[in-house]
């Protein structure tokens, strides 16, 4: 067990932003049946990572410090951002509780600024550092998701705010444009090394989906700054050009579909690559709910009813990729518990 808690990745809050999203997902697209078991689930995820996140820290501090230093796996340190946001989204969309969406909204922003200053600062003064071919990935779009989970909670947050909720809306607005940026920045580097340097099926690890739930995240969280328009002056003086910018946000992740289903399809059947459970495939199913609840928000923000249809179809996709993917948690868990009760005896003899 403390060998599994040593080696817990640092993206395995994804579990939380998958589950999350889904289950969002779930409540727009009219099944909530799903959508309540879904905000209990996902509470009880996120208590349990905490906890063990947590001792790994106390008991496994090397190993995380280790984890920091990584170009691949300190970026899956941001997941915990988006799960924390994430998690209060649905508190507040599902469960109708302001207060405690607002205080994980608190947590989100702290855990935001701690992990994104801490994270590209040892990343840049480290002295031993990959190539760009070995150290990129679509992981790092998780620093994007991140910004963008902060601005989408705060911005559903700040009618509650009353007289304050021009000032949230500001922040927030700021947070979704340093995001965009950040993804422009990023993506640039991802798509030179996948079209300028030889790929292996290896090299196409789970998360280059967050490629496409990075900018349905960001279509989202724009989305959600036009409906709040009417609350901020900023907001409704610079009204067509984040209109504009979210459409382009949402064309993006649309066009992202097409390739990366491509790409996958070469992996595992063309290069015969081998699909098993790993917990980063998490970090796959997450854009496919995200891009769900963000042309939902999207059609009602650009008052573009035609686009419903791509959700109400959508969302089945993304239920059934988590569906799989919690079966191939259920089933290494079960293995594991196996093997750990088969070593007991030996271990105490």
């Amino acid at each position: 067990m403390m060998r599994g808690i040593a080696s817990l990745h640092p993206a395995y809050f994804a579990l939380v932003m998958a589950t999350g999203i889904v289950s969002i997902a779930c409540r727009l697209a009219g099944l909530p049946a799903l959508a309540v078991p879904l905000l209990w689930l996902n509470s009880a995820f996120f208590a349990g990572l905490s906890c063990l996140t947590v001792l790994r820290l106390v008991r496994f501090g090397d190993r995380v410090i280790e984890d920091l230093l990584h170009h691949g796996r300190s970026v899956g340190f941001f997941t915990m951002v988006a799960a924390t946001c994430v998690l209060g989204s649905q508190w507040l969309i599902i469960g109708g509780a302001w207060h405690i969406a607002a205080w994980l909204w608190t947590i989100g922003i702290i855990l935001w600024a701690t992990i994104t200053y801490t994270v590209f600062a040892v990343l840049t003064v480290k002295p031993q550092k990959p190539t760009l071919a070995e150290g990129i990935h679509g992981g790092w779009l998780v620093s994007v998701v991140a910004a963008q989970s902060v601005a989408v909670l705060g911005t559903q947050l700040a009618e509650g705010f009353g007289d304050r909720a021009p000032h949230v809306l500001l922040s927030c607005l700021a947070m979704w444009l340093g995001g965009g940026m950040l993804y422009i920045w990023i993506i640039s580097l991802i798509f030179y090394r996948y079209t300028f340097f030889t790929m292996q099926p290896s090299d196409l690890t789970p998360p280059y989906w967050i490629i496409m739930g990075a900018v349905a995240i960001s279509t989202l969280a724009g989305a959600l700054l036009v409906l709040a328009a009417p609350l901020a002056p900023v907001l409704r003086d610079v009204l067509p050009f984040v209109k504009g910018l979210t459409i382009m946000f949402w064309a993006t992740a649309t066009w992202w579909i097409p390739m990366l289903v491509i790409l996958g399809f070469w992996r595992h059947v063309s290069r015969r690559f081998p699909l098993h459970y790993d917990p980063l495939y998490w970090g796959a199913v997450f854009p496919l709910g995200m891009y769900t609840v963000a042309t939902v928000r999207l059609a009602q923000a650009i008052d573009a009813p035609v686009l419903l249809i791509i959700p109400r179809g959508f969302v089945f996709i993304a239920v059934a990729a988590w569906a799989v993917t919690l079966v191939g948690l259920i089933r290494q868990g079960v293995r594991g518990f196996a093997a750990w009760r088969g070593a007991r005896p030996a271990a105490t003899r």
